[in-house]
């Protein structure tokens, strides 16, 4: 008994200690009730005003009470920001700018946060420990629409179709133009998605080019002269889409411990989440997804449903849903810097190159770098440098810079210069990365894509019907300049379902190891390596199981291959193992329900005699 009370005693005082070093700010302080369709922007920066005040040291959760929260550009955060992979247009609405704050938590009780016009529903900015948690977040007018097809006439090459959601578009000179609230789109792409909420098998980017566009009744359209009326189907939705990306659902930049728990994004006109220069980021039922089975959506995200650019320390991904998207369930890369000039033999300009990833932080001093010559994707020199200095020239700050002056501890190789087509790879900032436990189906394109020197994870995941490869491992220094080579990759204990279902870029098998290398004959130096793909199960229509190119040191082993009739075989690649540029292979203990030949299997290209094993 008295033992007992002592106990209670302690749960007590430790309860009120934790009460004492820690706050809750509750929405409903301010006014605000849920499911009021009450504009919560102007509260959100009185919020964040409150949360700049307090203690940072001390932990804050902000708490929503379990409704439909409505967020509208009146009011908001206004902010000029550059996000990698993105429109560089601004400025930019926001909904939440948690900017420089700590040990802040954001708990919506699983609340629906609905925002209306362009915005970035999340920004999180050099903060530290900074949580998000069961929220759910959506657009009331998404950009895309979605097109249902109810009637088909082929003699007059029309189409009849249902648009979702209703209302909110307009004809001009027989053109369908979107309209967002404050802001139009001509869709000129779309997604087709079978009535089972599968992407329509081996129609990959379909453009949406009509000759005619007519209203038949309110939100029923008549189509005329679309090449698709010939083979579309009736129940069939197409997604329809631009290629713009103006802004990510979650954006995350220079920021330290970030957890993303139990939080869902429905739609989002760019990435669903795109973080940048962080390190340490972790998500656990993470997802971007549609809401539920009766959704009468089929789309979600623009684009990835997650991307790290330039990003440190250990990333997790677990427990996620990533399904609907028009993009990657996960891209993890840096991005080379092209040498634009030589200065002296320590110092050197270089620039961001593509149109959508600039301006934002590249590195710092003391970073550790390497060179790689662009047409071979090889490494110059036979050490690391690392930067000494680094100051924009073409803004007077890196704030929305593009062109850099770096020096460099030591001094530079001699061949490096602006004659011919170098990069420099960031590799202070290369994550590690766990991926594990996550569903990605029914998305366009690609599923996970890992482009990491660090150790990477991806184990017991369930890629189903990815619309192209399921895993790629890349890097390039030529068009999307996203690096870089992988060193540990284990790919273990997945299951592959009906992948590569559609011809994409880089889509030459359901893993596909393609570095894009335009010189790949004259190159002596591998690119990937250390690669280990074990104990997973292929499910599949098609033959294509494995393409690796510029790899030295690859195992493929101990999986489980099931071939099924549920599509025909269509992909011009028509060997399971191609390889090209490879050495170091090791095939062994696979399982094949439909028998293996070396000689008719495999097939290898511009190496050496003995560069694959087949135990």
């Amino acid at each position: 008994m008295y033992r007992s009370i002592i106990y209670t005693f302690m749960l007590f005082v430790l309860a009120v200690s934790c009460t004492q070093n820690s706050s809750i700010i509750s929405i409903d302080k301010y006014g605000i009730s849920p499911n009021s369709g009450e504009n919560v922007s102007p509260i959100a920066k009185l919020i964040i005003d409150e949360l700049k005040a307090s203690d940072n040291n001390k932990p804050t959760t902000v708490v929503f009470p379990k409704g439909r929260y409505d967020f509208y550009e009146e009011g908001s955060f206004e902010r000029e920001y550059y996000i990698s992979n993105h429109d560089q247009t601004n400025p930019k609405k926001v909904g939440f700018a948690l900017e420089e704050l700590e040990n802040v938590t954001i708990d919506g009780q699983g609340s629906d946060f609905i925002f209306h016009g362009r915005m970035i529903p999340f920004a999180l900015l050099e903060g530290k420990n900074i949580k998000l948690k069961n929220i759910s977040i959506d657009f009331e007018f998404p950009a895309l629409r979605q097109l249902e097809i109810t009637e088909i006439d082929t003699d007059n090459d029309e189409v009849l179709a249902k648009i979702y959601p209703e209302g909110n578009y307009r004809i001009d000179e027989g053109k369908l133009i979107v309209l967002g609230e404050g802001y139009e789109v001509k869709p000129n792409s779309s997604m087709p998605f079978r009535e089972d909420r599968r992407l329509s098998y081996n129609r990959a980017d379909i453009s949406f080019n009509p000759t005619e566009v007519s209203e038949e009744s309110p939100n029923l359209l008549r189509i005329k002269g679309w090449y698709q009326n010939s083979v579309t189907a009736l129940g069939e939705r197409y997604a329809l889409r631009s290629w713009h990306r103006p802004t990510p659902g979650i954006f995350i930049s220079e920021c330290t411990d970030t957890n993303i728990e139990n939080v869902t994004v429905h739609y989002a006109e760019g990435m669903a989440l795109l973080a940048q220069m962080s390190e340490n980021i972790t998500l656990d039922g993470f997802s971007v997804a549609l809401r539920g089975e009766n959704d009468p959506r089929y789309f979600t995200a623009q684009a990835d449903a997650t991307h790290f650019s330039g990003c440190k320390g250990v990333i997790i991904s677990k427990n996620g849903l990533y399904e609907g998207m028009a993009d990657d369930a996960i891209n993890v890369h840096g991005t080379y810097l092209r040498i634009t000039k030589r200065i002296d033999e320590n110092t050197l300009q270089a620039r961001y190159m593509h149109s959508q990833s600039w301006g934002f932080k590249w590195g710092e001093v003391g970073d550790e770098v390497q060179f790689v010559e662009s047409s071979k994707m090889e490494l110059v020199g036979n050490h690391l440098n690392s930067i000494a200095s680094i100051k924009a020239i073409d803004k007077t700050t890196e704030f929305g810079a593009k062109e850099f002056e770096i020096s460099f501890t030591n001094a530079l190789p001699e061949e490096i210069s602006e004659d011919g087509k170098y990069g420099i790879e960031n590799l202070t900032w290369t994550p590690e990365v766990v991926f594990s436990n996550n569903i990605i189906r029914n998305n366009r394109a690609r599923g996970a894509l890992f482009s990491t020197p660090k150790k990477v994870i991806c184990e017991d995941n369930t890629f189903d019907h990815t619309h192209g490869t399921a895993i790629l491992l890349c890097g390039d220094c030529n068009g999307w300049y996203e690096t870089g080579a992988c060193k540990e990759v284990i790919i273990r204990n997945n299951k592959f379902i009906n992948s590569l279902t559609a011809q994409y870029q880089f889509t030459n098998a359901i893993i596909s190891i393609y570095p894009e290398i335009p010189n790949l004959e004259e190159q002596e130096k591998f690119f990937h390596s250390g690669i280990v793909i074990e104990g997973n199960t292929f499910e599949t229509f098609d033959r294509p199981l494995l393409y690796a190119k510029s790899t030295d040191g690859l195992i493929f082993r101990n999986n489980t291959i099931i071939s099924n009739n549920d599509f025909e075989p269509f992909h011009w690649n028509k060997y399971p193992f191609l390889l090209e540029k490879v050495d170091n292979i090791v095939i062994e203990n696979n399982t094949f329900d439909k028998g293996f030949d070396i000689e008719k299997d495999i097939m290898v290209k511009l190496s050496k005699d003995n560069a694959v094993t087949v135990k």
